[in-house]
C-alpha cells in the first residue's frame, strides 16, 4: 500500500475519533438526556412557552381569515366570543369578516360593538368609517376617520381613508391634504396590499382617473417624481380629461422637469389623439 493511502486512512480514523467524541460528550447525561441548548453567552436557552388552547383557537380563527375563509372565521371567533363578550379586538375581527364578505350591516353592528367595549379602539372606529363610505355615507365616514386620528392608530392608514372620504364627497383641496399627510408618513401607503388585517385601508373610488391624478399630485408634492410619473400614468391610461394640466400645475413643480415625468407627459391620452372619421359626402 502507497504511503498516500496510509495517509489519508489515518486522516480518516482520526477524524471519526474526534467526532465521536464530541458526540458523546453532548450526550453524555443522567438517564441519558441530551444537556440542554446553551447561547453563545453560555446562558441556557429559554424553554419554549406552551400555547394555551385558548390562544390556539384564535389562532386558527387568524389562519381561516388568512385563507380568505370568512364565514368559516367568523364561526370560531364567535365560539371565543361567546365567553368574552367584550373583547374589543376579536368583535372587530368578525365584523373585518364580515365587511370581507360585503355584509355591511352586519359588519357595522360588530364594529359598533367593539367601540363599545374599548372606547378607544381606534381599529373599529376607523373600520366603521370604512363601512359608511362603501355606503357613500362621505360626511359620516370623515368624522369617522377624524375621531380615529385621535386615537393611538396607523395614523397613516387613517389620513389615507379621510382622503378617499374627503375626494368622495368632492372637498378636493381637503382630500389632498390628507393624502399628503399620508403619504408624510408612509410614502408606500398607495402600494400597500393585503387582507385580513384588522384594520381597513380603503382601495375604491368612483372616479379612478381623476383618484390616480390626485394621488400623482401628492407624490410631487413631496418630490417623489418616480411615483408621481407612475400614478400620472395611470391617470394618462384612464383618459383623465384634465391630465394634460399637470404641465401647469404648481404641484407638480418640484417634478415636471424629471425625464420620468415629461416621458409620460409627451404621450398624450388616447381621447386627445382619436383621429375623428372624415364625413362623407
Amino acid at each position: 500500500m502507497s504511503r498516500l493511502a496510509l495517509f489519508a486512512i489515518a486522516l480518516t480514523c482520526i477524524f471519526a475519533v474526534t467526532t465521536g467524541a464530541q458526540e458523546t460528550q453532548s450526550d453524555s447525561q443522567p438517564n441519558g438526556q441530551k444537556a440542554p441548548a446553551t447561547e453563545v453567552s453560555g446562558k441556557p436557552a429559554p424553554a419554549p412557552v406552551a400555547m394555551t388552547a385558548r390562544e390556539a383557537a384564535e389562532m386558527r380563527a387568524d389562519i381561516l381569515m388568512a385563507r380568505k375563509e370568512y364565514s368559516a372565521a367568523i364561526g370560531a371567533y364567535a365560539q371565543i366570543v361567546a365567553k368574552e363578550p367584550k373583547n374589543a379586538a376579536l368583535l372587530n375581527k368578525i365584523g373585518v369578516a364580515y365587511q370581507q364578505l360585503g355584509e355591511l350591516n352586519h359588519a357595522g353592528r360588530f364594529y359598533k360593538n367593539s367601540m363599545k367595549a374599548n372606547k378607544l379602539f381606534a381599529s373599529a372606529v376607523n373600520n366603521l368609517g370604512t363601512v359608511e363610505y362603501e355606503k357613500k355615507h362621505y360626511g359620516k365616514a370623515i368624522n369617522l376617520y377624524k375621531k380615529a386620528l385621535s386615537l393611538p392608530i396607523d395614523h397613516a392608514t387613517i389620513y389615507s381613508n379621510l382622503g378617499y372620504a374627503y375626494f368622495g364627497n368632492k372637498e378636493y383641496p381637503q382630500a389632498m391634504d390628507s393624502f399628503s399627510a399620508a403619504l408624510a408618513i408612509d410614502p408606500q401607503i398607495f402600494e400597500r396590499r393585503g387582507g385580513g388585517g384588522t384594520i381597513v385601508q380603503q382601495r375604491t373610488t368612483t372616479d379612478p382617473g381623476l383618484f390616480y391624478f390626485f394621488v400623482a399630485k401628492s407624490y410631487a408634492r413631496a418630490g417623489d417624481a418616480e411615483r408621481a410619473a407612475h400614478y400620472l400614468k395611470l391617470a394618462r391610461d384612464d383618459d383623465y380629461k384634465d391630465f394634460l394640466s399637470a404641465q401647469k400645475d404648481p404641484a407638480f413643480a418640484k417634478v415636471i422637469k424629471d425625464p420620468r415625468v415629461q416621458e409620460v407627459l409627451q404621450i398624450p391620452p388616447s381621447y386627445a389623439t382619436d383621429d375623428k372619421k372624415p364625413v362623407s359626402n
